[in-house]
Protein backbone atom coordinates (compact mmCIF):
# COMPACT_ATOMS: atom_id res chain seq x y z
CA UNK A 1 0.00 0.00 0.00
CA UNK A 2 1.42 3.60 -1.01
CA UNK A 3 2.53 5.65 1.75
CA UNK A 4 -0.10 8.49 2.78
CA UNK A 5 1.02 12.18 1.40
CA UNK A 6 -0.10 13.69 4.11
CA UNK A 7 3.35 11.43 6.10
CA UNK A 8 5.25 11.67 2.84
CA UNK A 9 5.48 15.32 2.34
CA UNK A 10 4.92 16.52 5.88
CA UNK A 11 6.63 19.79 6.17
CA UNK A 12 10.76 19.82 7.55
CA UNK A 13 11.60 23.32 7.93
CA UNK A 14 9.58 26.64 8.87
CA UNK A 15 9.53 27.64 4.61
CA UNK A 16 7.78 24.34 3.74
CA UNK A 17 4.66 25.86 6.14
CA UNK A 18 1.95 27.11 4.50
CA UNK A 19 -0.04 30.36 5.06
CA UNK A 20 0.51 30.09 8.79
CA UNK A 21 3.31 33.17 8.75
CA UNK A 22 2.03 35.35 12.00
CA UNK A 23 1.36 31.88 14.18
CA UNK A 24 4.60 30.66 13.10
CA UNK A 25 6.56 33.61 13.94
CA UNK A 26 4.62 34.11 17.70
CA UNK A 27 5.21 30.76 18.84
CA UNK A 28 8.78 30.92 17.49
CA UNK A 29 9.41 33.80 19.97
CA UNK A 30 7.68 31.75 22.44
CA UNK A 31 10.18 28.85 22.67
CA UNK A 32 13.06 31.11 22.29
CA UNK A 33 11.88 32.94 24.91
CA UNK A 34 10.35 30.43 26.90
CA UNK A 35 12.21 30.40 30.15
CA UNK A 36 12.09 34.36 30.72
CA UNK A 37 8.08 34.58 30.10
CA UNK A 38 5.79 34.96 32.86
CA UNK A 39 3.15 32.42 31.13
CA UNK A 40 4.57 28.69 30.31
CA UNK A 41 1.98 27.63 28.21
CA UNK A 42 1.13 28.47 24.68
CA UNK A 43 -2.38 27.99 23.72
CA UNK A 44 -2.76 27.74 20.04
CA UNK A 45 -5.83 27.78 18.39
CA UNK A 46 -7.77 27.69 14.80
CA UNK A 47 -9.76 25.47 12.34
CA UNK A 48 -8.85 21.35 11.35
CA UNK A 49 -6.52 21.00 8.94
CA UNK A 50 -4.43 24.25 9.36
CA UNK A 51 -1.74 23.36 10.69
CA UNK A 52 -1.46 23.71 14.24
CA UNK A 53 0.25 20.15 14.80
CA UNK A 54 2.66 20.72 12.37
CA UNK A 55 3.57 24.25 13.51
CA UNK A 56 5.35 22.16 17.01
CA UNK A 57 7.14 19.67 15.23
CA UNK A 58 8.77 21.99 12.91
CA UNK A 59 9.82 24.38 15.93
CA UNK A 60 10.68 21.15 17.58
CA UNK A 61 12.84 20.59 14.98
CA UNK A 62 14.33 23.84 14.58
CA UNK A 63 14.86 24.86 18.37
CA UNK A 64 16.59 20.80 18.29
CA UNK A 65 14.03 20.29 21.13
CA UNK A 66 12.63 16.17 21.90
CA UNK A 67 9.04 16.49 20.61
CA UNK A 68 6.90 14.89 23.78
CA UNK A 69 2.71 14.56 21.84
CA UNK A 70 -0.15 13.95 24.31
CA UNK A 71 -3.54 13.35 22.92
CA UNK A 72 -5.80 14.90 25.37
CA UNK A 73 -8.37 12.61 24.34
CA UNK A 74 -6.32 9.95 25.05
CA UNK A 75 -5.81 11.05 29.19
CA UNK A 76 -8.89 12.71 30.03
CA UNK A 77 -8.99 12.40 34.32
CA UNK A 78 -6.85 14.41 36.32
CA UNK A 79 -4.44 11.18 37.36
CA UNK A 80 -3.78 10.63 33.52
CA UNK A 81 -3.10 14.09 33.13
CA UNK A 82 -0.67 13.92 36.19
CA UNK A 83 0.62 10.68 34.97
CA UNK A 84 1.41 11.22 31.58
CA UNK A 85 2.20 15.23 30.98
CA UNK A 86 3.88 15.06 35.16
CA UNK A 87 6.43 12.63 34.24
CA UNK A 88 6.71 14.35 30.56
CA UNK A 89 8.27 17.61 32.65
CA UNK A 90 9.98 15.85 35.54
CA UNK A 91 12.09 13.44 33.37
CA UNK A 92 14.89 14.71 30.91
CA UNK A 93 15.39 14.45 27.36
CA UNK A 94 16.77 11.46 26.52
CA UNK A 95 19.51 13.24 25.02
CA UNK A 96 19.52 16.09 26.96
CA UNK A 97 18.63 19.02 24.34
CA UNK A 98 15.69 19.97 25.97
CA UNK A 99 11.58 19.52 25.18
CA UNK A 100 9.12 20.55 23.51
CA UNK A 101 5.12 19.16 25.45
CA UNK A 102 2.65 19.40 22.96
CA UNK A 103 -0.67 18.52 24.07
CA UNK A 104 -3.10 18.01 21.36
CA UNK A 105 -6.74 18.60 21.13
CA UNK A 106 -7.59 19.71 24.40
CA UNK A 107 -10.88 20.81 23.31
CA UNK A 108 -11.76 16.39 23.35
CA UNK A 109 -11.90 17.30 27.25
CA UNK A 110 -15.55 17.57 28.43
CA UNK A 111 -16.11 20.23 31.13
CA UNK A 112 -17.76 17.83 33.06
CA UNK A 113 -16.70 14.11 32.88
CA UNK A 114 -13.61 15.44 33.07
CA UNK A 115 -13.91 18.18 35.62
CA UNK A 116 -9.92 18.43 36.99
CA UNK A 117 -8.14 17.86 34.15
CA UNK A 118 -7.71 21.54 32.82
CA UNK A 119 -6.58 22.12 36.58
CA UNK A 120 -4.29 19.59 36.91
CA UNK A 121 -3.04 20.81 32.95
CA UNK A 122 -2.96 24.17 34.65
CA UNK A 123 -0.91 23.41 37.71
CA UNK A 124 2.13 21.33 35.57
CA UNK A 125 2.52 24.13 33.26
CA UNK A 126 3.49 26.36 36.14
CA UNK A 127 5.86 24.19 37.73
CA UNK A 128 6.85 23.29 33.84
CA UNK A 129 10.92 23.80 33.01
CA UNK A 130 10.05 23.00 29.02
CA UNK A 131 7.73 25.02 26.80
CA UNK A 132 3.90 23.42 26.67
CA UNK A 133 2.20 23.80 23.31
CA UNK A 134 -1.93 23.25 24.09
CA UNK A 135 -4.09 23.29 20.61
CA UNK A 136 -7.81 23.79 20.00
CA UNK A 137 -10.68 25.14 18.00
CA UNK A 138 -11.97 27.39 19.81
CA UNK A 139 -10.53 28.66 22.97
CA UNK A 140 -13.26 30.58 24.17
CA UNK A 141 -15.17 27.49 24.90
CA UNK A 142 -16.78 27.82 28.48
CA UNK A 143 -14.36 24.87 30.23
CA UNK A 144 -11.21 26.78 29.25
CA UNK A 145 -12.24 30.29 31.01
CA UNK A 146 -9.99 29.86 34.19
CA UNK A 147 -7.36 27.90 31.82
CA UNK A 148 -7.32 30.32 28.88
CA UNK A 149 -5.62 33.10 30.99
CA UNK A 150 -2.76 31.29 32.07
CA UNK A 151 -1.62 30.66 28.06
CA UNK A 152 -0.35 32.49 25.47
CA UNK A 153 -2.72 32.83 22.76
CA UNK A 154 -1.79 32.63 19.25
CA UNK A 155 -3.75 32.18 16.49
CA UNK A 156 -4.01 30.05 13.88
CA UNK A 157 -6.13 31.46 10.26
CA UNK A 158 -7.91 29.51 8.12
CA UNK A 159 -5.99 28.64 5.02
CA UNK A 160 -6.79 30.27 1.89
CA UNK A 161 -7.52 28.19 -1.13
CA UNK A 162 -4.62 29.99 -2.78
CA UNK A 163 -2.50 28.84 -0.24
CA UNK A 164 -4.01 25.14 -0.18
CA UNK A 165 -3.72 25.11 -4.01
CA UNK A 166 -0.13 26.10 -4.22
CA UNK A 167 0.67 23.03 -1.91
CA UNK A 168 -1.28 20.89 -3.97
CA UNK A 169 0.52 21.62 -7.08
CA UNK A 170 3.86 21.21 -5.59
CA UNK A 171 2.77 17.69 -4.54
CA UNK A 172 2.00 17.05 -7.94
CA UNK A 173 4.64 18.13 -9.69
CA UNK A 174 7.06 15.67 -6.76
CA UNK A 175 4.83 12.96 -8.32
CA UNK A 176 5.00 13.73 -11.63
CA UNK A 177 1.87 14.15 -11.98
CA UNK A 178 -0.16 16.15 -14.97
CA UNK A 179 -3.26 18.22 -13.96
CA UNK A 180 -5.60 21.01 -15.08
CA UNK A 181 -5.07 24.23 -13.28
CA UNK A 182 -8.92 24.53 -12.67
CA UNK A 183 -9.27 21.44 -11.36
CA UNK A 184 -6.59 22.01 -8.24
CA UNK A 185 -8.35 25.62 -7.88
CA UNK A 186 -11.68 23.48 -7.18
CA UNK A 187 -9.88 20.94 -5.00
CA UNK A 188 -8.62 23.77 -3.02
CA UNK A 189 -12.05 25.48 -2.43
CA UNK A 190 -13.62 22.25 -1.86
CA UNK A 191 -11.43 21.58 1.08
CA UNK A 192 -13.64 24.37 3.55
CA UNK A 193 -9.67 25.64 4.35
CA UNK A 194 -8.79 21.84 5.54
CA UNK A 195 -5.10 20.87 3.91
CA UNK A 196 -4.81 17.34 5.39
CA UNK A 197 -8.54 16.61 3.29
CA UNK A 198 -7.52 18.86 0.03
CA UNK A 199 -3.75 16.20 0.16
CA UNK A 200 -6.20 13.25 0.45
CA UNK A 201 -8.58 13.69 -1.98
CA UNK A 202 -5.53 14.84 -4.23
CA UNK A 203 -3.63 11.33 -3.71
CA UNK A 204 -6.92 9.72 -4.35
CA UNK A 205 -7.59 11.25 -7.88
CA UNK A 206 -3.72 11.08 -8.61
CA UNK A 207 -4.93 7.21 -9.33
CA UNK A 208 -6.64 8.23 -12.32
CA UNK A 209 -3.43 9.94 -14.32
CA UNK A 210 -4.06 13.67 -15.14
CA UNK A 211 -5.89 15.34 -13.02
CA UNK A 212 -9.02 17.29 -14.52
CA UNK A 213 -12.07 19.00 -13.80
CA UNK A 214 -14.00 15.91 -14.82
CA UNK A 215 -12.39 13.79 -12.02
CA UNK A 216 -13.34 16.46 -9.50
CA UNK A 217 -17.08 16.13 -10.85
CA UNK A 218 -16.70 12.53 -10.19
CA UNK A 219 -15.20 12.82 -6.38
CA UNK A 220 -18.29 15.38 -6.01
CA UNK A 221 -21.14 12.65 -7.20
CA UNK A 222 -19.30 9.92 -4.89
CA UNK A 223 -18.58 12.43 -1.83
CA UNK A 224 -22.96 13.26 -2.00
CA UNK A 225 -22.53 15.96 -0.38
CA UNK A 226 -24.59 18.95 -1.74
CA UNK A 227 -24.05 22.63 -0.99
CA UNK A 228 -27.09 24.56 0.41
CA UNK A 229 -27.56 26.48 -2.33
CA UNK A 230 -28.00 23.52 -4.34
CA UNK A 231 -30.34 22.20 -1.94
CA UNK A 232 -32.83 25.24 -1.91
CA UNK A 233 -33.07 25.58 -5.62
CA UNK A 234 -34.94 22.16 -5.48
CA UNK A 235 -37.50 24.05 -2.74
CA UNK A 236 -37.43 27.41 -3.75
CA UNK A 237 -37.00 27.00 -8.04
CA UNK A 238 -39.38 23.92 -8.20
CA UNK A 239 -43.19 22.82 -6.98
CA UNK A 240 -43.09 19.14 -7.30
CA UNK A 241 -42.93 17.81 -3.74
CA UNK A 242 -41.34 14.70 -4.54
CA UNK A 243 -38.49 16.65 -5.65
CA UNK A 244 -38.56 19.10 -2.87
CA UNK A 245 -38.53 15.99 -0.15
CA UNK A 246 -34.91 15.08 -1.34
CA UNK A 247 -33.78 18.42 -1.64
CA UNK A 248 -31.24 18.22 1.80
CA UNK A 249 -30.56 14.43 1.68
CA UNK A 250 -27.09 15.29 0.16
CA UNK A 251 -26.34 18.26 2.56
CA UNK A 252 -23.84 18.27 5.20
CA UNK A 253 -25.81 21.07 7.12
CA UNK A 254 -28.12 19.84 10.40
CA UNK A 255 -32.23 20.44 10.45
CA UNK A 256 -31.27 23.58 12.31
CA UNK A 257 -29.03 25.26 10.26
CA UNK A 258 -31.61 23.99 7.19
CA UNK A 259 -34.29 26.50 8.98
CA UNK A 260 -32.00 29.07 8.94
CA UNK A 261 -30.76 28.88 5.37
CA UNK A 262 -34.81 28.89 4.42
CA UNK A 263 -35.36 31.87 6.94
CA UNK A 264 -32.97 34.08 5.98
CA UNK A 265 -33.80 33.32 2.07
CA UNK A 266 -37.40 32.91 1.55
CA UNK A 267 -38.28 36.46 1.79
CA UNK A 268 -36.15 36.69 -1.73
CA UNK A 269 -37.64 34.17 -3.22
CA UNK A 270 -41.26 34.44 -2.22
CA UNK A 271 -44.14 37.31 -1.92
CA UNK A 272 -47.64 38.10 -0.60
CA UNK A 273 -49.69 35.13 0.09
CA UNK A 274 -46.98 32.39 -0.89
CA UNK A 275 -45.01 33.53 1.69
CA UNK A 276 -47.37 33.45 4.32
CA UNK A 277 -48.32 30.14 3.58
CA UNK A 278 -44.33 29.06 3.26
CA UNK A 279 -43.55 30.82 6.85
CA UNK A 280 -46.47 28.98 7.94
CA UNK A 281 -44.86 25.33 7.23
CA UNK A 282 -42.04 26.56 8.55
CA UNK A 283 -43.71 27.34 12.19
CA UNK A 284 -45.43 23.99 11.75
CA UNK A 285 -42.44 22.37 11.49
CA UNK A 286 -40.91 24.26 14.22
CA UNK A 287 -43.27 23.48 16.67
CA UNK A 288 -42.69 19.76 15.95
CA UNK A 289 -38.95 20.35 16.66
CA UNK A 290 -39.96 21.49 19.56
CA UNK A 291 -42.16 18.42 20.46
CA UNK A 292 -39.47 16.12 19.91
CA UNK A 293 -37.30 18.19 21.83
CA UNK A 294 -39.76 17.94 24.89
CA UNK A 295 -41.40 14.63 24.80
CA UNK A 296 -38.56 13.01 22.33
CA UNK A 297 -40.68 12.30 19.92
CA UNK A 298 -38.28 11.15 17.12
CA UNK A 299 -41.02 9.93 14.79
CA UNK A 300 -41.95 13.11 13.92
CA UNK A 301 -38.40 14.57 12.07
CA UNK A 302 -40.17 12.86 9.19
CA UNK A 303 -42.65 15.36 9.69
CA UNK A 304 -40.40 18.47 9.94
CA UNK A 305 -38.89 17.61 6.77
CA UNK A 306 -41.77 17.57 4.55
CA UNK A 307 -42.94 20.63 6.33
CA UNK A 308 -39.58 22.73 5.90
CA UNK A 309 -39.51 21.06 2.22
CA UNK A 310 -42.73 19.84 0.32
CA UNK A 311 -44.62 22.26 2.39
CA UNK A 312 -42.56 25.27 1.40
CA UNK A 313 -42.04 24.69 -2.61
CA UNK A 314 -46.33 23.83 -2.32
CA UNK A 315 -46.77 27.55 -1.06
CA UNK A 316 -46.74 29.29 -4.30
CA UNK A 317 -48.52 29.26 -7.25
CA UNK A 318 -45.63 29.55 -10.08
CA UNK A 319 -41.76 28.79 -9.87
CA UNK A 320 -39.96 32.50 -9.35
CA UNK A 321 -37.79 32.88 -12.54
CA UNK A 322 -35.70 35.78 -11.74
CA UNK A 323 -32.03 34.49 -10.30
CA UNK A 324 -31.85 34.77 -6.21
CA UNK A 325 -28.04 34.67 -5.09
CA UNK A 326 -28.64 32.49 -1.78
CA UNK A 327 -26.96 33.03 1.07
CA UNK A 328 -26.58 32.16 4.85
CA UNK A 329 -27.91 33.72 7.87
CA UNK A 330 -25.45 36.41 9.54
CA UNK A 331 -27.63 35.10 12.86
CA UNK A 332 -24.92 32.54 14.09
CA UNK A 333 -22.14 35.01 13.28
CA UNK A 334 -23.87 37.68 15.41
CA UNK A 335 -24.67 35.51 18.37
CA UNK A 336 -21.06 33.53 18.35
CA UNK A 337 -18.91 37.33 18.25
CA UNK A 338 -21.48 38.46 20.74
CA UNK A 339 -20.51 35.42 23.17
CA UNK A 340 -16.74 35.81 21.78
CA UNK A 341 -17.04 39.23 23.20
CA UNK A 342 -19.01 38.13 26.43
CA UNK A 343 -16.18 35.37 27.50
CA UNK A 344 -13.72 38.30 27.05
CA UNK A 345 -15.49 40.07 29.76
CA UNK A 346 -16.31 37.16 31.77
CA UNK A 347 -12.22 36.32 32.03
CA UNK A 348 -11.34 39.83 32.59
CA UNK A 349 -14.08 40.36 35.38
CA UNK A 350 -12.28 36.89 36.53
CA UNK A 351 -9.02 38.39 37.29
CA UNK A 352 -10.41 41.37 38.51
CA UNK A 353 -12.29 39.21 41.33
CA UNK A 354 -9.64 37.55 42.14
CA UNK A 355 -7.49 40.21 42.60
CA UNK A 356 -10.15 42.34 44.67
CA UNK A 357 -11.23 39.35 46.88
CA UNK A 358 -14.92 39.44 45.28
CA UNK A 359 -16.93 36.75 43.39
CA UNK A 360 -16.65 37.17 39.50
CA UNK A 361 -20.94 37.95 39.34
CA UNK A 362 -20.17 41.16 42.07
CA UNK A 363 -16.86 42.01 39.62
CA UNK A 364 -19.05 41.47 36.58
CA UNK A 365 -21.68 44.04 37.48
CA UNK A 366 -20.30 46.33 39.57
CA UNK A 367 -16.34 47.08 39.10
CA UNK A 368 -15.77 46.25 34.82
CA UNK A 369 -18.07 48.60 34.18
CA UNK A 370 -15.96 51.53 36.13
CA UNK A 371 -12.85 49.64 35.83
CA UNK A 372 -13.32 49.94 31.89
CA UNK A 373 -13.98 53.76 32.03
CA UNK A 374 -10.97 54.50 34.23
CA UNK A 375 -8.50 52.03 32.00
CA UNK A 376 -9.07 54.16 28.81
CA UNK A 377 -8.13 57.25 30.48
CA UNK A 378 -4.34 55.85 31.54
CA UNK A 379 -1.08 56.71 29.98
CA UNK A 380 0.27 53.64 28.05
CA UNK A 381 2.86 53.39 31.30
CA UNK A 382 -0.32 53.30 33.85
CA UNK A 383 -1.66 50.65 31.32
CA UNK A 384 1.30 48.23 31.39
CA UNK A 385 1.69 48.21 35.53
CA UNK A 386 -2.33 47.30 35.08
CA UNK A 387 -1.63 44.72 32.69
CA UNK A 388 1.02 43.29 34.78
CA UNK A 389 -0.72 43.52 38.26
CA UNK A 390 -3.50 42.11 36.74
CA UNK A 391 -1.58 39.39 34.02
CA UNK A 392 -3.81 40.97 31.03
CA UNK A 393 -3.14 39.51 27.38
CA UNK A 394 -3.40 42.06 24.36
CA UNK A 395 -6.64 40.67 23.67
CA UNK A 396 -7.84 41.54 27.01
CA UNK A 397 -6.57 45.06 26.95
CA UNK A 398 -7.81 45.81 23.51
CA UNK A 399 -11.13 44.56 24.66
CA UNK A 400 -10.79 47.65 27.51
CA UNK A 401 -9.68 50.00 25.53
CA UNK A 402 -12.43 49.82 23.02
Amino acid sequence: MSQSWIIKYEPKTTEDIAGQEDALLSLDIFIKNYKTQKKKAAFLYGPSGCGKTILAKVLAKKHNLELIEVNASDYRTKDQIQEKVGNAIKQQSLFSTGKLILIDEIDGLSGVKDRGALTALADLMSTSSFPILCTAFDPYDQKFSGFRGKTQLIACKELSHTDIAKVLETLCKKENISYEDLALKGLARRSGGDLRAAINDLQGLAMQGTITTKHLEDLDARYHIESMPQALIKVFKNKDPHIALQAFEYVQEDIDQQFLWIDENLPQEYQGKALAEAYTSLSRADVFRGRISRWQHWHFLTSINALITAGVAAAKEEKPKSFTPYKPTMRLLKIWQANMKYQKRKAIAKKIAEYTHCSPYDALQSTLPFFTAIFKNYNPEQKKKMMELLDFDEDEKNWLEQ
